[in-house]
């Protein structure tokens, strides 16, 4: 929200509103004052600068340039403001100006040699000077719209619409010498439609400085809005969406010359950031900029037009229908149908414009226009979001509907614009106002948008840490114009009709204490319990997992919950399974991720393209499922553990021996064996893995390919999630390496009860280790063989011996397929006394019997 300390001060003397918004000690009082009591200020723009020394001058005499058909020479009077420059014996001083608009005896902006085309100030400043232009000198030149920075147009000159004295400061004319601009960020002023308009901000600006506030005396609930004074332009208003647009005002003028807006109109707009376009459109948006509240203007004629033979313009607010389209102000056509609800303002055939949002092209208001219709109308403001959400539209009239405007000011509003529009443009009314109004009577009685809230000095200064009396509470809220009513050491609070967000007695503490300044509330300490809060086993479960990832060389992701839909079908997820965001953050964030992975899988290209060879990347997070709900049927959050692990090029994949799915392995099993995890936990090879019973596995194993990942099971059958290397066609849509896998899973899998689970001394003796090595057929798994081995050993007396069997290698003979050889090593200690190697040896020659019958293993 862009405000000008130029513009209040034309305010405050116009309608004597309040004093001098500047305090003593300048903008940067101001400034500190509203970051603290108001609005983050995000930058001051010292806006006058860009025009320091830029003159209004008279253009005495054009001639044609003798040497360009398109050029003329001028002589300008500058009033001899200008230093150092040729003038000739009368003082005038020669400039060489292409714009076809150019004459004499016209106004005109002049910018001397040495002075800054404004609109290059602030990026790439173009200083001019004095040059020859086909054999004549032009000392600076004569500025467009375009070059003083108030619009697009740069096809002629500006022209002076005032009898200003020749060499009169630009700048110091229309109030833009020492102007500031303040840009205040728009979040802090969410919950306040208010301060979207100049006036708005200009009471908060005196309400924060002790100063007393009067809106305008045009700026009231009922209006008396002059009667018709030309010949009837009929026109019917219907509103078959009450409840989206609550008030729909509009009334028609004639006899509009639409031209050009006044300098001083281009000025005030240009300074704020809008683009001047001519005087009706340009005074709509003036208004705005004052109040907060959006209008519309429309060609008469052409909104008849769009219903053949009509003896009437109709303005219908109603849902659009399969099929329409509008080509809007901007150029873009749109379908606003794919968001239903959308709010279209149409005639009796044809969508005109989409409400609260953009208007039509094909109605507006431009150089033929000679009639008009003016629309002031409330908008729902959810509604309004989820619209410029889906059809990509974020116009000043969105940013202002969706913060929700109060549907009281309309009708002030319109009757202002009404008469500016009058006077600025010689139209004449030609209909009475049409004010449709679905407000609740008891608002429109009481003239606020809410009831009034009561609330006792107690109750506020408990909250507050104050001592404020009732009179100074009073004070600070009368300054902004609440209605206080002092009873029985009570007051009760009625907010102003322009103001939507006070409803609550904690609504009226907040506001005082904004008003009395928090930075003057006490400094005391809370008084609290000294004793330890108690942990929190999930903060401390996670907590564990970090640091053990970390310790690991993984590194820590936070990825948005929200996805693209292309990512889902890109991982083989269903995108019909989650769930869709009505007013998602962006275009690019619509779902709710069905899994940590596919968020995680982003990441993987960008990473390695920035020149990481490898990397782990892990990420606690939350995933939703429309299969996961409670009792309720409310969607349930299902948390998880993502990890991925990529080598990026064959140098580091080659680092590693075996398979990807192995590294993914070696990180979880070290969670498992640090969270001691013995319990009965199964690697089932997901290509045989029933998981039609379980949809969030089931959308988690998507990006999974079948035959080279596993399902971890307990021994109740449950799932408690996926491990392995990713499909193909996943690799190739994101772009992944080849030495790529991951796993995903429940955290809760470190917490369960571990079957079995016992605390096991170490033998004093020395270990023995020895390796043994089986050959086996190629289609038997590892881990098949390691169960069977671990079995046998599980048979030794387990008060005498402590063993352990760990992998060595599996190889396959190039001359010898149809088998494969398996290495184990066993690691084995004594409790009583010191093994021999034989007697080691004897056990392993019984687990190669045993293999041979029940297995068909062959001794290598």
């Amino acid at each position: 929200m862009k405000v000008s300390i130029n513009h209040i001060r034309y305010y405050q003397e116009k309608y004597d509103w309040s004093a001098d918004p500047m305090p003593v000690g300048g903008i940067a009082v101001l400034a500190q004052k509203i970051g603290a009591q108001l609005g983050a200020i995000e930058e001051i723009i010292d806006f006058g600068a860009k025009y320091k020394g830029a003159l209004i001058v008279k253009v005495v005499s054009c001639e044609q340039h003798p040497n360009a058909d398109r050029l003329h020479v001028c002589l300008v009077d500058d009033g001899g403001k200008a230093e150092g420059v040729e003038r000739d014996g009368q003082g005038l001083v020669q400039v060489v100006c292409g714009a076809p608009n150019v004459y004499a005896g016209m106004l005109a902006v002049w910018l001397p040699p040495g002075t800054t085309v404004p609109s290059t100030f602030e990026k790439d400043p173009f200083v001019l000077e004095a040059r020859d232009i086909r054999g004549q000198t032009s000392n600076g030149m004569l500025a467009s719209p375009k070059e003083l920075g108030l619009g697009d147009y740069h096809e002629g000159i500006l022209e002076i619409d005032e009898d200003i004295t020749s060499g009169t400061s630009f700048a110091d004319k229309y109030e833009l010498s020492d102007d500031y601009i303040l840009d205040i960020e728009n979040k802090m002023f969410t919950h306040r439609p208010d301060c979207f308009g100049m006036m708005g901000v200009a009471r908060e600006i005196a309400g924060i400085q002790g100063q007393a506030f009067k809106s305008p005396d045009w700026y009231r609930l009922q209006p008396d809005f002059p009667a018709a004074e030309a010949s009837e332009l009929k026109l019917e208003v219907r509103n078959e969406l009450p409840e989206l647009v609550p008030r729909f005002a509009a009334l028609t003028m004639s006899g509009v010359k639409v031209k050009s807006s006044p300098v001083w109109l281009q000025v005030r707009l240009s300074r704020l950031g809008l683009r001047p376009i001519n005087n009706v459109v340009d005074l709509t948006n003036y208004y705005m900029l004052l109040t907060g509240q959006p209008l519309h203007a429309y060609d008469y004629d052409k909104v008849k037009a769009q219903d053949e033979g009509a003896d009437r313009a109709t303005l219908a607010a109603r849902y659009p229908k399969p099929g329409e389209k509008i080509t809007l102000l901007n150029g873009k056509t749109v379908e606003p149908r794919p968001r239903p609800e959308t709010v279209t303002i149409a005639t009796r055939d044809r969508v005109i414009g989409i409400g609260g949002v953009m208007g039509g092209g094909d109605t507006e208001v431009d150089d033929s226009t000679k009639n008009i219709i003016l629309e002031c109308a409330n908008f729902d403001m959810y509604s309004i979001r989820r619209t410029s959400m889906a059809l990509g539209l974020f116009t000043d009239a969105v940013t202002r509907f969706n913060k929700g405007q109060s549907p009281l000011q309309n009708p002030a509003v319109l009757w202002k614009i009404t008469e500016d529009i009058r006077e600025l443009t010689g139209g004449k009314v030609s209909s009475a106002v049409i004010d449709d109004n679905h407000l609740p009577k008891e608002m429109l009685e009481r003239a606020s948008v809410h009831p009034p809230a009561t609330v006792t000095p107690e109750f506020i200064n408990t909250r507050l840490g104050l001592t404020l009396s009732v009179n100074e509470m009073s004070r600070l809220l009368e300054n902004v114009e609440f209605s206080v009513m002092r009873e029985n050491g009570s007051l009760t609070v009625t907010a102003p009709f322009w103001r939507t967000d006070v409803e609550i007695p904690e609504d009226i503490v907040e506001e005082v204490g904004r008003l009395y300044g928090y930075d003057k509330l006490p400094l005391d300490l809370p008084r609290r319990d000294l004793a330890p809060a108690p942990k929190d086993p999930p903060l401390e479960l996670k907590s564990r997992i970090r640091k053990l990832l970390s310790r690991a060389g993984a590194n820590e992701v936070l990825t948005y919950s929200f996805v693209h839909g292309n990512l889902l079908d890109k991982v083989g997820q269903d995108r019909a399974q989650a769930y869709q965001l009505a007013n998602a953050l962006s275009p690019d964030l619509q779902y709710y991720r069905l899994s940590l992975i596919p968020s995680l899988l982003e990441k993987v290209h960008p990473n390695s393209k920035a020149g990481y060879d490898e990397f782990a990347l892990f990420e606690l997070g939350k995933a939703h499922n429309k299969s996961e709900h409670d009792d309720d049927g409310l969607p349930r959050e299902v948390g998880g553990l993502g990890f991925v692990f990529a080598a990026g090029n064959k140098a580091a994949a080659a680092r590693y021996a075996g398979a990807a799915y192995f590294q993914a392995r070696c990180y979880l099993d070290m969670l498992l064996k640090d969270f001691a995890v013995v319990w009965p936990l199964k690697f089932e090879p997901l290509a045989g893995a029933d998981l039609y019973n379980n949809p969030w596995i089931m959308q988690m194993s998507g990006p999974f390919e079948p035959n080279r990942s596993a399902v971890l099971r307990d021994g109740d059958d449950l799932i408690w999630g996926v491990i392995g290397e990713f499909k193909s066609a996943v690799k190739k849509a994101l772009k992944l390496p080849d030495f790529c896998a991951g796993f995903e899973l429940d955290p809760l899998l470190f917490t369960q009860p571990q079957s079995g689970q016992r605390y096991t001394s170490l033998p004093r003796f020395p270990k023995v280790e020895q390796d043994i090595c089986l050959k086996v057929a190629a289609d038997m798994p590892y881990r098949q063989l390691f169960d069977f081995v671990s079995r046998q050993l599980a048979e030794l007396p387990q008060h005498s011996t402590l063993a352990s069997l760990s992998p060595v290698d599996i190889y396959q003979r190039p001359d010898d397929l149809p088998h494969k050889q398996i290495t184990l090593r066993l690691s084995i200690a004594s409790y009583e006394r010191t093994l021999t190697d034989s007697e080691v040896a004897r056990i392993l020659d019984k687990i190669a019997s045993v293999a041979a019958e029940e297995l068909g293993a062959e001794r290598i």
